[in-house]
């Protein structure tokens, strides 16, 4: 691999792209997703067989796939997306004049993206974080995940397609393979503007670390788990019972728990918790074991679970099965919260079908409990709405520890829109001021950038007086189309 000419290309390609207009960069997104789609009869057992999901996941998740490459599309072509504003001169201020001030954001360049282990088409290739990057003006380095490198190759040749058919530089998007060292070496080239990352917190820590460690520090958006709790109240779950217990157990043994946002914490009342526990044990009889994504995500499920067992403060409600080489077993463990509290071990997400049910005495010990909790991308609140009424202080320390709270359903299926949060503050994600889902992680690969009295035939059309672009901007501090 050599990493001076994939970026030097990346680079030339970037000064080029980014001068296109919002409408030709969404044109080529539009000719991306139909590439794909035309290819679904290829990609799909690819995939399958790479990742060992199910044909129906895969099928659903390249049409997630194609669908948030054409809300980028959209938001590109729409074009109000780069927050442009517009301050213009007042030479006859009193007692200074103002200069022209107008901004705008503007592509960082060349951004280097992780592939996910997890979903081979979403959050990979031409997944989100590629598509955002491409939609913001960047060139594209893409390192594929070891899990599924057929899938990757295929869709990546499916990008060159739309690249050649658009009439852009091939250079706009490079697929890299390889290990550790490769990923290091793309991190740490000067000409890397931003890292986007879904893994480990090991995995995000080191390239954190590696982007703050250069001459020039870069931005790492690395999602690295949550363990995504669950806050029971009283009558809600004696109204529910049943019911949230179903929804819990689909949401923890959905896709064998290989979700970010896999709810693997649920806060009980004692007074309720042998019943509902009852429950638990029923609906999981219904989840047989799965294979996992690969060997390695197996065993090191097994290796929690198995430190987790010698561990005195739990008491088992489910035991996971035998372990096997591939297949994920459910398992599900009760712990008092006052030894809950006193040990964050019992905070590291078990990435598979596992949870701890933390039985609590009181709903005041749970404000202990989120001034203690780690950050989370999810926290889903199961409550009446009379419950919640005396419980604003709690619901403002839970506003502090994640990015999406919730207030009914479960915390697995994030909604690809304009309005989603998908990230959160340390240490489930690097970054808890961007989202990795949704329109507006377009502005993690976008910066702002003023210029004053910069000559009008200069300007970029964003930033005309007479916004040929038709875009909503804001013009001494009053948001308009004109």
């Amino acid at each position: 691999m050599n990493t001076n000419s994939i970026f030097q290309v990346a680079q030339e390609a970037f000064l080029f792209y980014k001068n296109l207009s919002g409408k030709e960069k969404g044109a080529f997104l539009d000719k991306l997703a139909d590439i794909l789609e035309s290819q679904r009869a290829e990609i799909v057992p690819l995939a399958v067989r790479e990742s060992n999901l199910p044909e129906g996941r895969i099928n659903g998740e390249l049409g997630r796939t194609t669908g948030q490459i054409r809300l980028f599309a959209n938001l590109v072509k729409e074009g109000s997306w780069v927050e442009a504003t517009i301050d213009p001169a007042l030479p006859d201020r009193s007692p200074l004049p103002r200069a022209d001030i107008r901004r705008f954001l503007t592509p960082l360049g060349p951004v280097v993206v992780f592939g996910a282990s997890n979903f081979p088409l979403a959050f990979s290739t031409a997944g989100g974080d590629s598509i955002s990057a491409l939609a913001a003006g960047c060139s594209l380095i893409y390192k594929a995940h070891p899990a599924h490198p057929e899938t990757s190759r295929k869709v990546a040749a499916c990008i060159q397609e739309a690249l050649t058919a658009s009439g852009l530089p091939a250079g706009l998007f490079t697929h890299v393979e390889g290990g550790i060292a490769e990923g290091q070496a793309l991190v740490q080239h000067p000409l890397a503007k931003a890292v986007a990352f879904t893994g480990s917190h090991a995995g995000g820590m080191a390239l954190f670390q590696l982007a703050n460690q250069r001459e020039e520090p870069i931005p790492v958006y690395a999602e690295m788990g949550s363990v995504n709790p669950i806050f029971c109240f009283p009558n809600k779950l004696a109204q529910e019972t049943e019911s949230l217990a179903k929804a819990f157990i689909a949401s923890l043994t959905l896709g064998v728990g290989q979700f970010c946002t896999n709810p693997g914490l649920i806060f009980v009342p004692a007074s309720q918790a042998k019943a509902f526990e009852a429950l638990l044990i029923e609906e999981l009889k219904g989840i047989a074991a799965a294979p996992m994504l690969h060997p390695g995500i197996a065993q090191a499920y097994y290796d929690s679970i198995q430190y987790l067992e010698s561990r005195e403060e739990l008491r088992w409600i489910k035991v996971a099965d035998p372990k096997h080489l591939l297949n994920g077993s459910a398992a599900l463990a009760e712990i008092q919260v006052a030894d809950w509290l006193k040990d964050k071990q019992f905070q590291k997400e078990v990435f598979g079908s596992f949870a701890l049910m933390v039985v609590y005495q009181d709903v005041a010990e749970l404000a202990e409990v989120a001034k203690q909790l780690h950050g989370q991308l999810t926290i889903t609140v199961w409550a009446e709405a009379e419950e919640l009424q005396s419980q604003l202080f709690l619901i403002n320390l839970l506003e502090e520890k994640c990015g999406r709270l919730l207030f009914k359903g479960a915390p697995t299926g994030v909604e690809v829109g304009h309005a989603m949060q998908h990230g959160g503050p340390f240490p489930a994600t690097t970054a808890p001021n961007s989202t990795s889902v949704g329109a507006y992680a377009i502005k993690r690969f976008a910066r702002p950038i003023a210029f004053q009295d910069m000559p009008s035939g200069l300007l970029p059309d964003a930033l005309q007086d007479h916004n040929p672009l038709g875009i909503w901007r804001q013009v001494n501090g009053i948001v308009t189309m004109k």
